[in-house]
């Protein structure tokens, strides 16, 4: 039977892979809805291609105005919603399966907006977790929604993790490809500019989570997202640097044994196997050749290359609105390191300087994460312009 599909973050590398995996099982799914925030010339092509019933663009300032009505008019039948409402509402229609891969916090409302509405949520949006896992996992259970992982970490997780007793784990190993810094002396890395840090060696993302993985931040987000998804304690999660991205995450159980989770690095994988769970489906997007690979490589995480780690799994422990607020400084700092106006070493150190002023919330409800969230992002700004 034809399952329906939506897609919040369409125009990313996520939503491209996830349209790949479409096209690469014809008659399987069918797209309902896209979302994207304004690439509206890549949005067009999808709609011709996929024809999506429900449209969402998450922009909605007056310098696109010309441009969506031509796109309205191209496409009379298509329904368009617009800005972070329209997004929402998209969101909450119902569906067999929705990709909540929105970038950031932004994907936090839509998704929620799922709950529900959507019978499996394939869950690519790691600030979810990272802002509201607790909060989430309950309203999850309490609605009846399916989640199924799509990070290529916690997708390896996922797989590892079924048939075993969680009294069987010892621990989980989440592995960090040590992102585009990884071999600049560390001497070196208050003169690295956006360009060098951008210049991932193994995957195509986007420019923040591609920033984040040079940082490591975005290995500490994995390891809050983790630790919600998983119900394992931080204290059994660990993190290696594993250059390759062929091994995608292991997990040791008791007796010893380290069961890993290997893979071509295309993310497309991971969508597949959460589009078809709990089914295994012929994967055409490529196949390891491990005599051709040969070796493959693993090392410590260096704390003083990546500070930004035990800074995610202190908030994480703190729990509360900490890892909210944290994120949100994060945005805004890497923002900011995008725009050259502080160093690759600063953007921690804004972070941590940010974090020094929150007064926490241990038991937030909704409405006080994303309170934490604005307030993180007036306060990190205010550093960044009179501190730095």
């Amino acid at each position: 039977m034809t399952k329906s599909l939506i897609i919040l973050g369409s125009t990313g590398s996520i939503g491209e892979s996830a349209l790949r995996v479409v096209s690469s099982f014809p008659g399987e799914y069918r797209v309902q809805g896209l979302a994207c925030r304004s690439n509206l010339k890549l949005l067009d092509r999808q709609i011709g291609e996929h024809g999506p019933s429900i449209v969402a663009v998450e922009s909605d300032c007056a310098s696109m105005a010309d441009e969506l009505n031509a796109l309205k008019k191209k496409h009379p039948g298509v329904e368009f919603l617009t800005g972070t409402d329209g997004v929402a509402e998209l969101a909450s229609n119902e569906s067999d399966i929705l990709l909540s891969a929105i970038s950031g916090a932004a994907g936090l409302r839509p998704t929620l907006a799922a709950l529900g509405s959507a019978k499996r949520i394939a869950l690519a949006n790691k600030e979810t977790l990272v802002m509201a896992g607790g909060l989430f996992m309950k309203m999850l259970r309490d609605r009846g929604t399916e989640l199924v992982p799509v990070d290529s970490e916690h997708s390896a997780i996922f797989s590892l993790l079924d048939g075993k007793r969680r009294d069987e784990v010892e621990r989980i190993i989440l592995t960090a490809s040590g992102g585009s810094m990884r071999d600049c002396p560390l001497d070196d890395l208050d003169r690295v500019t956006p360009e060098m840090a951008l210049a991932h060696p193994t995957w195509d993302m986007g420019s923040k989570i591609t920033i984040d993985s040079a940082t490591l931040m975005n290995k500490g987000l994995e390891v809050i997202e983790a630790h919600h998804l998983f119900g394992i304690d931080y204290d059994r999660i660990g993190v290696v640097v594993h250059p390759d991205s062929i091994v995608h995450s292991m997990v040791e159980t008791v007796d010893g044994a380290i069961y890993a989770h290997m893979g071509v690095p295309d993310m497309a994988f991971p969508i597949m196997n959460a589009f078809a769970y709990p089914q295994k489906r012929r994967n055409p997007f490529g196949r390891l050749d491990l005599e051709k690979i040969g070796s493959l490589r693993f090392g410590p995480c260096d704390p003083r290359r990546y500070p930004a780690l035990g800074l995610c799994i202190a908030a994480g422990k703190a729990g509360g609105t900490v890892p909210a607020y944290m994120n949100a400084a994060n945005e805004v700092a890497v923002e900011t390191f995008l725009k050259k106006r502080i160093l690759f070493t600063d953007i921690v150190k804004v972070v941590e300087r940010s974090l020094e002023r929150h007064r926490a919330d241990g038991d937030p409800d909704i409405e006080s994460i994303f309170e934490a969230d604005r307030e993180a992002r007036k306060t990190t700004q205010n550093i960044i312009d009179k501190e730095m």
